[in-house]
């Protein structure tokens, strides 16, 4: 793939910049809300057997994709959404379309980009497209069926090409709720712009249940620590809950991040009974009003159950306020599991489990070679009830394959402990493998540069 508009795209990401940098920017609503509101019938999706798959519209009712974006864009949204939510292979072969992955993607972008542009041209605004890309219906730390972190990279490389391609500006991977498959995406979308030696603008949007934590566990703070590494254009938080309780996960992104914050939540929760949303145009403007005054916000929006109304409260409200500014990086270390652990002073020292470890522990390595890996990650589990704040993982021995060992163990472990995973090895593709399986930012207990550099790169 070349990108053959490299120039444009660069003026649009320089227009993008400069409206961050004095602006809060408008995302727009939800697109299953405004379909569902058309009616359609299974003839508009392509015949019974794909009735429902909304990311097939684009091909078989593009006329009423582009109403939606020029509705969004009239209520005065920024930022569009392609429609490619489910447009990873693995969502798309439920309908037996993955041989189309790259059509349906590229046509979700383009549609969305000649929207934006025919706005652009018309009010002398500058109108940007993000490329949906949903959470798959794999989460990787909670069931993923076989499905592995290889698979769900390839998933989103293909996805993030054919947007790309199509014209998407920016990336965004969206409600979000297993950060491995975040780790995934980012590092698809990592891939895509080294080859293509253009960095893509990258947003990532967290999805916290009323329960306090993403489905596969992870808090705010976590989620945050896991991608910090990642240069991201932001992240925020959409779906799950209206904003009403999201206000104790925002204030902690916004102490922790150094890059920008979004926030396009549900209008409320769904009732029970119909499946309505009941937040109000105006009853969400005033909620969302809250972060604003706040000076939490870069980039607002709606998710589910929102319509342009919706968004044309919203950029009322926003109007001449002014973004959340830029954070200074204050150094400060943490690291994560499903929780958050910070090294600093009033911790000190921190303390770490090291009795996984073959070396370490005789009773550890016979677990191990006896493959009784239910048994050998009880003992990660016992560490952290005495206290351990991170565990030590060290599978490496002359005895055993530890490729081999590493994934049936951290398949195990991971949904036993809660701690940051110390990565006890001095061989870089076990690294690099056990990386795969920690949602959190992990920490790697030693490298080895005995024959240089070269073999660990």
């Amino acid at each position: 793939m070349e990108i053959h508009d490299l120039e444009a795209r660069q003026e649009r990401q320089r227009a993008l910049e400069d409206a961050l940098s004095t602006r809060i920017l408008l995302l727009d609503g939800a697109m299953g809300t405004m379909l569902q509101d058309r009616n359609l019938t299974a003839a508009d999706f392509g015949g019974p057997a794909l009735e429902g798959c909304n990311e097939n519209l684009v091909l078989t009712r593009p006329d009423v994709i582009r109403d939606v974006h020029r509705a969004y864009f009239e209520a005065g949204s920024d930022i569009v959404e392609t429609n490619s939510f489910g447009g990873t292979e693995v969502v798309l072969a439920e309908y037996n379309l993955q041989a189309q992955t790259d059509e349906l993607n590229h046509a979700a972008a383009r549609l969305a980009r000649e929207v934006a542009d025919e706005f652009t041209t018309r009010t002398g605004r500058p109108r940007f497209v993000a490329g949906s890309m949903g959470p798959t219906t794999k989460a990787l730390s909670v069931s993923s069926g076989g499905f592995t972190f290889p698979d769900l990279v390839a998933n989103y490389y293909r996805q993030a090409k054919g947007l790309l391609a199509g014209g998407a500006d920016i990336l965004l991977l969206e409600t979000c709720n297993d950060t491995r498959n975040v780790k995934a995406g980012l590092l698809a979308i990592d891939r895509l712009g080294r080859e293509l030696r253009y960095p893509i603008p990258t947003m990532v949007s967290g999805t916290v249940e009323p329960t306090g934590t993403m489905l596969a566990g992870q808090t705010a703070d976590a989620l945050y620590t896991s991608v910090s590494h990642a240069k991201l254009l932001s992240i925020g938080l959409n779906c799950a809950t209206g904003p009403e309780f999201m206000t104790d996960h925002l204030r902690t992104l916004n102490e922790l991040a150094t890059t920008r914050l979004s926030c396009y939540p549900n209008a409320g929760l769904p009732d029970s009974d119909t499946g309505q949303y009941h937040e109000t145009p105006e009853s969400l403007a005033s909620q969302m009003e809250r972060f604003v005054a706040q000076g939490w916000l870069n980039i607002v929006g709606g998710c589910c159950g929102t319509r342009p109304d919706h968004i044309r409260a919203l950029a009322q409200m926003v109007d001449g306020k002014p973004p959340r500014p830029a954070k200074v990086n204050s150094h400060r270390t943490y690291f994560s599991g499903i929780e958050t652990v910070e090294a600093e002073l009033s911790n000190r020292p921190l303390i770490v489990g090291e009795r996984t470890n073959v070396i370490g522990s005789r009773l550890f390595k016979n677990l191990v070679g006896e493959e009784k890996w239910e048994e050998a990650t009880e003992i990660a589990r016992r560490q952290v009830r005495n206290g351990a704040q991170v565990i030590d993982v060290c599978l490496q021995t002359s005895d055993r394959d530890e490729a081999a060992d590493i994934p049936p163990f951290y398949e195990k472990l991971i949904r036993k402990i809660k701690a940051p995973i110390m990565i006890d090895t001095t061989d870089p593709k076990s690294v690099e493998l056990s990386l795969t399986y920690c949602q959190g930012k992990s920490i790697i207990n030693s490298v080895n540069l005995e024959d240089g550099e070269e073999k660990f790169e």
